[in-house]
């Protein structure tokens, strides 16, 4: 069992109201990226993870912080890239 990025340490999150009417896009099969995420107390890292949804502008993004928890969050697809599949 994976354990889960506590609250505590929560990721911050790109505006939900961005992508409230925003159409969502989720595929069969989560695409493989790298991306910046920052937690409240572990700070700023590259993670690598999948994409698990889409908009326009956002990713939703399913990853492992440096202390091996799992975690989900939206972020602007900026800070996301794709990386080829393992």
């Amino acid at each position: 069992m994976v354990d889960r990025v506590p609250v505590r340490d929560s990721p911050e999150e790109a505006p939900r109201r961005q992508r409230d009417n925003a159409r969502v896009t989720r595929p069969e099969h989560p695409l493989p990226v790298r991306a910046w995420v920052t937690q409240r107390q572990t700070g700023a890292f590259e993670a690598d993870g999948l994409a698990v949804a889409w908009t326009d502008r956002q990713v939703e993004v399913r990853y492992s912080d440096p202390h091996g928890r799992e975690g989900f969050v939206w972020l602007w697809a900026s800070a996301v890239t794709r990386r080829p599949a393992e």
